[in-house]
């Protein structure tokens, strides 16, 4: 699904290779002492590697002729090399590792505290699986990189350098022919990397698409299964993991042929080099330490490039995840946070006014949605919406929460473009019970709490009295601190609504949005907590939907919605009177 972001911005990140990688520095840069303890770790393992070699050739030659005490002394030095490099090697990667899994969590953080601000607008394009691939699957090729990969990388950057340098200070014959070597091995290696790169970001994306259909089946297994769908949604998440699986073959086919043609090349240079040195040894240009020292740099020098390759393979298919996460963070939110109104809380009243509203929604710019819409509703005032379904009551809903944003027209809230607000600072004024309650996979308190996460345990008790659900929760195993379940599976409709309506009780705000919050309710349970409806919505500005019109007949005001306007307005009483609209639905209701 495509994410909202600039053709500018497309067009770079789809032109980024290793260099999207780059961008983590944000997220490196404020654990530079972790990183300099890395690369100074990184630094001394590189440099005890390379003199493993002079004590091979010390060793080497002691052994063909030289004294007792220099080979005991060449012994002592392997032995205190080795020892320093082992006990460095395991503090880089204690530094290194530790580095990555702070790094990407910090990523993580940021990926999520941006996708959980975005709009609805913005999940109308975007699967919700898909995002979840990018912030598991994808950070998790990150930490693969930051904790392994780019050591491995670095280090054997060094090693290679290091190597050239002193096979160049051991036989320059020997070296000039490496360096011949080395370019007739690394070529082929960048052309297959190219396209390692193309198929590993193909690869995430079948694994994004596998994801997203995962996760929106099994949210809806229940509706899965009445429907016996079992096997269709089987067959289709077959066919995305087949694709995947196929992606995965192309890319490990690429991935081994780079490495095989590496490889090859690399150890094949190995024994020309070793069948020169053998002539010039039989000449006496080398001794038998030296060219036993140049052999071990020349077979690091190619198993450093070697592990480059592999790494490579590892850093291409990273930048393809990078690439996906920088495409997240560079989405945009189609509602633009406003500049804030600086008025203290107290002030916001509110009364509520649409102004000659029209929308569309942005994946249905054709169908009409609201079609200049103007009403009021005053400070402590009650105003139901009823209508036929897709009136457009819901809408209205919508963008007084600025979910959403008309194409013309204006929501004001005490006489302030909704606009002019920030997103925040609007909706904490708002308390919504929505038709479908979603209760999270917590406490039965901590669901109630999440209408106004500062609440104290008694605030929270309060507010359950009020919404009809204390006494239920009081026979639970744990009382209030019973585990309720993933979407609440361990309660009813009716119960999951009422802890909807307890949050709501809960929010100070002075402004109540009831989309049908009784409709999940048995006759007993709507009359218990109707009448606390009725209570809280006298302290408060109220706007409800219903369809049931026997829940609003004792409303303010009632205003009549069709086609997207507004096609009557009035009470009860006189809404029958006009033998209208409103007549018809109340006959077909209460005859």
């Amino acid at each position: 699904m495509p994410l909202t972001v600039g053709s500018n911005q497309s067009e770079a990140l789809r032109s980024v290779s290793i260099a999207s990688l780059i961008r983590l520095t944000d997220f490196i840069r404020p654990y530079g002492r972790l990183v300099a303890a890395a690369m100074l770790f990184l630094l001394v393992t590189a440099a005890l590697s390379l003199l493993l070699p002079v004590a091979a050739r010390y060793l080497v030659d002691g052994l063909a002729g030289g004294s007792p005490l220099d080979l005991n002394r060449a012994f002592a030095f392997a032995v205190v090399v080795s020892g320093l490099l082992a006990v460095s090697t395991a503090c880089r990667y204690a530094i290194v590792t530790r580095l990555g899994e702070r790094v990407v969590a910090d990523i993580r953080k940021a990926l999520f505290a941006h996708v959980i601000s975005l709009s609805p607008a913005f999940y109308e394009r975007t699967l919700t699986g898909e995002v979840l691939s990018r912030l598991n699957t994808d950070t998790t090729l990150i930490l693969a990189v930051l904790s392994s990969s780019a050591s491995i990388a670095l280090r054997n950057s060094l090693i290679l350098c290091g190597g050239l340098a002193l096979m160049l200070a051991t036989s320059l014959k020997l070296t000039l022919l490496v360096l011949i070597i080395v370019p007739v091995t690394v070529i082929p290696a960048l052309g297959l990397a190219r396209r390692l790169k193309s198929l590993s970001r193909d690869n995430q994306d079948r694994i994004a698409e596998g994801t997203a259909f995962a996760s929106e089946a099994l949210l809806a297994a229940t509706t899965v299964q009445a429907n016996t769908h079992e096997e269709v949604s089987q067959q289709r998440f077959d066919a995305v993991t087949e694709s995947y699986i196929l992606s995965a073959n192309n890319r490990i086919l690429v991935r081994a042929l780079m490495t095989a043609v590496i490889i090859g090349l690399s150890f094949t240079g190995v024994t020309i080099i070793l069948w020169v040195g053998a002539r010039d040894l039989e000449s006496g240009f080398l001794t038998p330490g030296q060219l036993t020292q140049f052999v071990i740099y020349s077979i690091m020098v190619a198993g450093a490039v070697s592990s480059l390759s592999e790494v490579w393979g590892e850093l291409v298919r990273a930048s393809g995840a990078a690439d996906r996460l920088a495409e997240l963070m560079a989405s945009t939110d189609p509602v633009e946070d406003g500049p804030g109104v600086a008025l203290a809380d107290e002030q916001f009243l509110g009364k509520i006014e649409f102004r000659d509203v029209s929308f569309c929604y942005p994946m249905r710019p054709d169908v009409v949605a609201l079609n200049a819409v103007s009403f009021k509703v005053g400070v402590g005032e009650t105003v139901a919406l009823v209508g036929p379904s897709g009136a457009g009551k819901s809408t209205v809903f919508q963008l007084l929460l600025r979910f959403f944003d008309p194409q013309s027209g204006a929501v004001s809230i005490d006489g302030f473009d909704i606009r002019q607000l920030k997103k925040r600072q609007l909706r904490r004024k708002i308390a919504l019970v929505p038709q479908e309650a979603h209760i999270f996979a917590d406490t039965a308190r901590e669901n109630i709490r999440f209408g106004w996460p500062a609440a104290s345990d008694e605030e929270v008790e309060e507010a359950a009295r009020l919404g009809a659900v204390h006494e239920f929760l009081e026979e639970l195993p744990d009382g209030y601190g019973t585990f309720v379940g993933e979407r609440g599976i361990m309660l009813s409709g009716g119960q999951r609504q009422r802890i909807a309506v307890s949050r709501a009780f809960l929010r100070p705000s002075p402004i109540l949005l009831l989309d049908e919050a009784t409709s999940s309710l048995d006759a007993e349970s709507e009359g218990l907590i109707q009448a606390s409806i009725d209570a809280l919505a006298r302290s408060r500005t109220t706007l409800v939907i219903a369809h049931r019109l026997a829940t609003v007949r004792n409303a303010d005001r009632i205003i009549v919605m069709a086609d997207g306007g507004i096609a009557a307005e009035g009470t009860h009483d006189s809404l029958v009177k006009e033998n209208g609209l409103y007549a018809r639905l109340a006959r077909l209701q209460f005859i």
